[in-house]
This record gives structure tokens, C-alpha cells and sequence, in this order.
């Protein structure tokens, strides 16, 4: 299959000293799970089962984790994993309150050749309206979309000041049950057009987060969006899986 990423150019807006400083923004394919790609898997040879490949994959996934879990690095060509632990050790002794493991993934062999052969297709510049360019964790400084509970998370993007009277005005975090939990407006510790620090809830169980943050921000303080505007970003709390950068935005043209 041919591979082909698509982008949008907009303003630098981490970098202010070169204002015609362009980045490219990815413009989102969408989001898959696991059934998607043995379906794709599937349209390469009709004569596999979908039965078939899910055994297969399933077993390879927890022999995956089970090393992972047991100390290993496991490289398996298209990516390395690696356990890691995160917060200070008290007295010696393991706190589960305040110390956790995580897993972190880097490309391997087979990605990184696979990244040299994909085409980038620029489709022009990019809009006024809100986005996302980044995210980090501050615990730990990864920008791979990993999170950490009861710790700050930064976003950085274009027009992102949350601001507005509209009672959607705010950022919501909307687990993997589709369970909406709207943060306090006091969680926000910085708030501006082009960087937001937010506080996430020390209570947060692991797993796949959709934040979206909604805002009547347009340009300056002054002037405000009649109709709210909304953008989000998938974090993932307790372990990295892979990249942040699912940003869903407004239509770049509008």
C-alpha cells in the first residue's frame, strides 16, 4: 500500500521570532482499533478468516505485554517497547498512590524505513480556526500523547484560549465509554491563545481519553465567537500508545 501523509501550513505559533515560520499540521485519516486493521489485513488475502488473524494477533499482543511487564525491551521490528516507572520513591517503598509503571514505544527498523518511502502531501494553508499542534506531558515531558493523572498536561495550538459565556466553554475529558467529565475552570493554570496548562484529575483510570476543549476565543479578548468552537486531542493515561497527534479540528477551509 502506498503511504501518504496529508498537511496543513500554519503559523509557528511556539516561535515567535521569525513570523513567517510555517509548520505543517496533520490532517487526520481518522481513528482505528484493532478490528479496523484485521479487516485491512483481511483485503489483502480473501482467503484468511477475520477468526484466523485475531488468533494470531491476540496471542502476539499479551506475549508482547507479559515480556514488556517481566523487564524486557522488546523490539519487533516496527516498534520498540520499554517499561518505565514514574514518580519518587518515599522511604524505599513502592507507592502505588504516587508511583506508577508506564510503557514507553519508539519506532523501530521497519517504521523508520517504511516513514522514508511516505509522501507528504501539502494542501495549502490552514485557516483561522482553532487547533492543536502539540501536547505535553509535564511529569514527564513526553509529547507522545501519554498523560499522567492528578498532573499537569500542556497544549499547544493556535486561538486555544479558553474563554467564552457559552455553557460549553470549557475542557471535557470523554473516556473510552463515552462518560463526559468537564473540568473546573481552576484546573486551568495557564490560559492563553497559543499554550493552555490544564490539571487532570488525580482520579483518572487508565485508558484512551478524547480532551476537547471548546472555546468563543477569536483573535483577541475583545472579540468573541458567537458560536463556540471546538477542538480535540486523544491522550492516553498510564502508558504511551503511540502518538497524540489525532487531533480532530475544524474544517481548515471554513
Amino acid at each position: 500500500m502506498k503511504t501518504e501523509l496529508k498537511g496543513w501550513l500554519a503559523g509557528n505559533t511556539v516561535t515567535t521570532a521569525n513570523k513567517e515560520d510555517k509548520i505543517l499540521v496533520l490532517e487526520s485519516a481518522g481513528n482505528l482499533t484493532l478490528s479496523d486493521v484485521l479487516d485491512e489485513m483481511k483485503k489483502e488475502d480473501a482467503g484468511l478468516r477475520a477468526e484466523t488473524l485475531k488468533h494470531a494477533v491476540d496471542p502476539f499482543q499479551r506475549t508482547v505485554s507479559e515480556l514488556v511487564l517481566n523487564g524486557y525491551s522488546v523490539n519487533t521490528g516496527l516498534f520498540r517497547a520499554v517499561p518505565q516507572f514514574r514518580g519518587v520513591i518515599d522511604g524505599g517503598i513502592w507507592n502505588p498512590e504516587k508511583n506508577s509503571i508506564y510503557v514507553s514505544f519508539n519506532q523501530d527498523k521497519d517504521l523508520r524505513e517504511a516513514i522514508a518511502r511516505t509522501g507528504v502531501k501539502i494542501l495549502g494553508a490552514k485557516g483561522d480556526p482553532a487547533y492543536f499542534i502539540g501536547g505535553e506531558d509535564a511529569a514527564t515531558r513526553a509529547t507522545d500523547g501519554s498523560a499522567t493523572a492528578g498532573r499537569n498536561y500542556r497544549l499547544q495550538g493556535k486561538n486555544i484560549k479558553v474563554t467564552g459565556t457559552d455553557s460549553a466553554v470549557g475542557i471535557v475529558l470523554i473516556d473510552e465509554k463515552g462518560t463526559e467529565t468537564k473540568l473546573p475552570m481552576d484546573m486551568i493554570a495557564v490560559n492563553n491563545p497559543s499554550e493552555v496548562l490544564v490539571l487532570l484529575p488525580a482520579d483518572l483510570k487508565d485508558g484512551t481519553y478524547e480532551l476537547r476543549l471548546t472555546t468563543q476565543y477569536c483573535h483577541s479578548s475583545q472579540t468573541m465567537l458567537k458560536t463556540p468552537r471546538t477542538v480535540s486531542r486523544f491522550i492516553n493515561i498510564g502508558a504511551s500508545q503511540g502518538s497524540g497527534d489525532d487531533d480532530i479540528v475544524d474544517d481548515p477551509t471554513a
